[in-house]
């Protein structure tokens, strides 16, 4: 049986693989044309890890090494909102490092629920892709299975979740906007009370 690539390095910081599964079928999405990230093995897991398998991970690395522990893998990790939160509270209490969930902000219609209260305590940034700052738009992007819908659905809970943890970023991807476009994006933000961040495409 091959390993399973649950944690990788990236940069300055440590990211945490723990689903596959997402929603969204994104036509900019880096899983569908490659299987791994730089100085990682294959991102595609046999099957999900369990926390406590997640945990044991950690124990491979010199966590002195890093800045900041990171949800983002070949899925969205909210699918697995409750493990992941209790693997960044393990990793607070265990090394004292800064948190942060990359996600595409669907949460609380992946869980039919309010899901920003989760976060409290437990992560530091949370990182929410807006993409484009048309709701029909997002759709054709994301092909979310929830419709276009999504797009309200994500703003919502950015302006609910800044209410519980530290930083919130909204980013989009350079050059696949126009400048009018990041424009509104940067609105949006701002009327949210929220970073708006433009990100080069393999961040």
């Amino acid at each position: 049986m091959k390993a399973m690539t649950i944690l990788y390095k990236v940069h300055n910081n440590i990211y945490v693989n723990m689903t596959n599964k997402c929603p969204c079928a994104c036509t900019f999405c880096l899983r569908q044309t490659r299987e791994s990230m730089d100085g990682s093995h294959s991102l595609w897991l046999e099957r999900e890890p369990s926390v406590q398998e997640v945990e044991q991970e950690f124990s491979k690395w010199n966590m002195d090494e890093f800045h900041e522990v990171v949800f983002c893998g070949f899925g969205e990790p909210t699918q697995r909102l409750e493990d992941v939160l209790l693997v960044a509270d393990y990793v607070k209490k265990t090394f004292q490092k800064k948190t942060r969930i990359n996600t595409n902000g669907l949460s609380d219609l992946i869980h039919g629920k309010n899901t920003a209260p989760m976060f409290q305590g437990l992560m530091d940034t949370v990182s929410i892709s807006l993409n484009t700052p048309d709701a029909q738009r997002f759709y054709e992007l994301t092909r979310s299975k929830f419709g276009v819908q999504s797009f309200q659905a994500m703003l919502d809970f950015a302006g609910n979740v800044k209410k519980y943890v530290p930083t919130v970023v909204m980013t989009t991807v350079a050059t696949t906007l126009t400048k009018e476009e990041e424009e509104r994006c940067r609105a949006i933000c701002s009327n949210l009370g929220v970073t708006y961040r433009i990100r080069s495409f393999e961040d």
